[in-house]
C-alpha cells in the first residue's frame, strides 16, 4: 500500500465534479438528546445506555449534544464551516414512537425533522437523510423481537418509510434506508456490546444466538431495505426526483505476508465477509459470496427468488462508510461456529514488521490512506456504482484535555493530517476514473459514541460535555477540510 498525494497537492486542483457533496455526518441517538421529549418513543438504545455496565463511561444519550434543542446554532455552524451537504438520520422512535405500522405518528417528530430540512436548505446545505442509524423503537423488540421476525419488521419499517418519504421527500432527494448493517448485526447481536446487547459468546450470560443471529438480522434488513427502496421508486420518486441507497461499513484487509497465497487469500476472503456479504446481493451476483456459504453452510440464510430480485439493484449509489486498516493472516484451523470474519487473524503490523498505521486515541483506528486508497478502488473494480463516502474520520489523541478557556485553538493536527491523506486517497482513485460523488466527514461535533460514551472525540467541533448549552468550539481541522475541498472542487 502506498500512500497518495496529499489533497492540498496542485495536481489535485479541481480534480471533484462540480456538484460534489461535502459535509459533516451524524446519527441521531449520538447527538439529538430529548430522549422522551414531545412523544418520542423509546428506541433500544435509550434502554441499552442505562443497563449499568454497557457504557465504558455510565453515560447515556438523554442529553447528547442537544441537537434536538440547538439545531438552528448547529445549522449555522455547518455555514461557518462553508459546508454543501449534511448527512443526519431520524430517530424511528420520534416519528412512530412505537414504531408499528399501525401504530400512530408522532407529529411533533415528523416537524422537527421539517424543521431542520428547511433550515438547511434555507441555508444553501443539501441534506443527506438516513432512515434507520442502529435505533430500533423498543416497543418492536418486546413484541416480536425486532429484526430477528422478517415478516412481522418488514412491514413496520415500510410503513416507517413511507411515512418519511411522504412528509420529507419534497424537500430531501437523497435518501439513505440504512446505515452500517454489518456493524448493527456483528455488535448488537453477536459481541452484544451495542444494543440490543444479543450474544452467546463465551462468558456472556446474554440471551441470543451469536452463530445465526447476526446473519438472520442482516437478512431482514437487506431484505427490508429492498422492500422500502421499491416504496420510493414507485410511488415517490417519479414526482419527487430523488435518489435512494443503503450504507456499508467495510475497512481494508492486506495480507500479513503478501508474499504468501494464502495470507493473500484470506485478505479478500476477510473484504468478502465484511463488506461482500450486503454488497453481492445488492450491487453484484444478487447472492451472498460463495465463501460465505461455504463455512456457514445453513446457518446463512437463502434468498427467495423473489427476495433476489427485489434486492439486486436496490441502491442507486454505493454507501460507503470507512476508516481504516487491517493485516490479516490465513488461520489453518478449522473456523469457530461463532467466527464472523472468514476465519482469518488481524494484526496491528504485517510480517515485515510494518506498522498499519499511525495511532488515533481509538485502539482499532489507526490512519493508513493507501489502505484506504486500495478499498475505493476494490470497491469500484467489483460493483462499478458511483461511491458516496457517507463517513470517514478519526480521533486524535490529547482532546480530552483541551481547556476551552485557556485561550488556545484546538489545533488538532493528527486530524487534520489525516484528512489530507484520505481525501487525498479520494482525489487520487477519481483521476483513476472511480466515480465518487460525496465525502462526510465524521462527525460534525464530538458526540456520544455508543458503547464508548462520552469518551471518543470524532468531531470537526470540540464539545464542552460540562456545559448546560453543550458548547461547541470548532476545531481547526473543520476549517482546514473547508479549504481542502475549496482546492478540489472543480468552480
Amino acid at each position: 500500500m502506498k500512500d497518495p498525494p496529499i489533497a492540498s497537492s496542485p495536481e489535485n486542483a479541481s480534480v471533484l465534479r462540480p456538484d460534489f457533496f461535502w459535509g459533516f455526518a451524524t446519527a441521531a441517538a449520538q447527538v439529538e438528546g430529548a430522549w422522551d421529549a414531545d412523544g418520542k418513543g423509546h428506541s433500544i438504545w435509550d434502554n441499552f445506555s442505562r443497563i449499568p455496565g454497557k457504557i465504558i463511561d455510565g453515560s447515556t444519550n438523554a442529553d447528547a449534544t442537544r441537537a434536538y434543542d440547538l439545531y438552528k446554532e448547529d445549522v449555522q455552524l455547518l455555514k461557518k464551516l462553508r459546508v454543501n451537504s449534511y448527512r443526519f438520520s431520524l430517530a424511528w422512535s420520534r416519528i412512530i414512537p412505537l414504531g408499528g405500522k399501525d401504530d400512530p405518528v408522532n407529529d411533533a417528530g415528523l416537524q422537527y425533522y421539517s424543521n431542520l430540512v428547511d433550515e438547511l436548505l434555507a441555508n444553501n446545505i443539501t441534506p443527506f437523510v438516513t432512515l434507520f442509524h442502529w435505533d430500533t423503537p423498543q416497543a418492536l423488540e418486546d413484541r416480536y423481537g425486532g429484526m430477528l421476525d422478517q415478516a412481522r419488521y418488514t412491514p413496520d419499517f415500510e410503513r416507517y418509510a413511507r411515512v418519511c418519504f411522504a412528509a420529507l421527500g419534497d424537500r430531501v432527494k437523497h435518501w439513505i434506508t440504512y446505515n452500517e448493517p454489518g456493524v448493527y448485526t456483528l455488535a448488537g447481536y453477536a459481541a452484544g456490546v451495542h444494543a440490543p446487547g444479543r450474544s452467546s459468546l463465551p462468558g456472556r450470560n446474554d440471551p441470543g444466538d451469536s452463530s445465526t443471529e447476526p446473519f438472520i438480522v442482516a437478512h431482514t434488513e437487506l431484505v427490508s431495505h429492498a422492500h422500502a427502496v421499491k416504496i420510493y421508486r414507485e410511488e415517490f420518486k417519479p414526482k419527487q426526483k430523488g435518489v435512494i441507497g443503503i450504507t456499508l461499513h467495510g475497512n481494508y484487509s492486506a495480507p500479513w505476508d503478501e508474499n504468501d497465497p494464502k495470507d493473500v487469500e484470506a485478505a479478500e476472503r476477510a473484504l468478502q465477509f465484511e463488506i461482500a456479504w450486503f454488497a453481492d446481493p445488492v450491487y453484484g451476483s444478487g447472492d451472498y459470496p460463495p465463501c460465505m456459504r461455504k463455512q456457514l453452510g445453513d446457518r446463512l440464510p437463502y434468498f427467495t427468488d423473489e427476495e433476489k430480485a427485489l434486492v439486486k439493484g436496490s441502491s442507486d449509489f454505493y454507501g460507503m462508510n470507512s476508516y481504516t486498516t487491517f493485516y490479516v493472516r490465513h488461520r489453518d484451523e478449522a473456523a469457530d461456529i461463532n467466527d464472523h470474519k472468514g476465519n482469518i487473524t488481524s494484526h496491528d503490523t504485517n510480517k515485515a514488521g510494518i506498522s498499519r498505521g499511525a495511532e488515533s486515541a481509538t485502539p482499532w483506528l489507526r490512519s493508513n490512506p493507501g489502505g484506504f486508497l486500495a478499498l475505493l478502488h476494490w470497491i469500484w473494480n467489483r460493483y462499478r456504482t458511483p461511491i458516496y463516502i457517507t463517513e470517514n474520520g478519526t480521533t486524535a489523541k490529547g482532546e480530552d484535555d483541551w481547556d476551552p478557556s485557556s485561550g488556545f485553538w484546538l489545533d488538532d493536527t493528527f486530524r487534520q493530517d489525516f484528512f489530507e491523506g484520505y481525501v487525498g486517497a479520494v482525489a487520487d482513485a477519481v483521476r483513476s476514473g472511480v466515480d465518487i460523488r460525496s465525502y462526510f466527514a465524521w462527525t460534525f461535533t464530538d458526540n456520544w459514541e455508543w458503547a464508548a460514551g462520552f469518551t471518543d472525540r470524532f468531531g470537526g467541533s470540540w464539545v464542552d460535555y460540562n456545559s448546560p448549552e453543550k458548547t461547541r468550539y470548532p476545531k481547526k481541522s473543520a476549517f482546514e477540510l473547508g479549504r481542502i475541498f475549496d482546492h478540489l472542487i472543480e468552480k
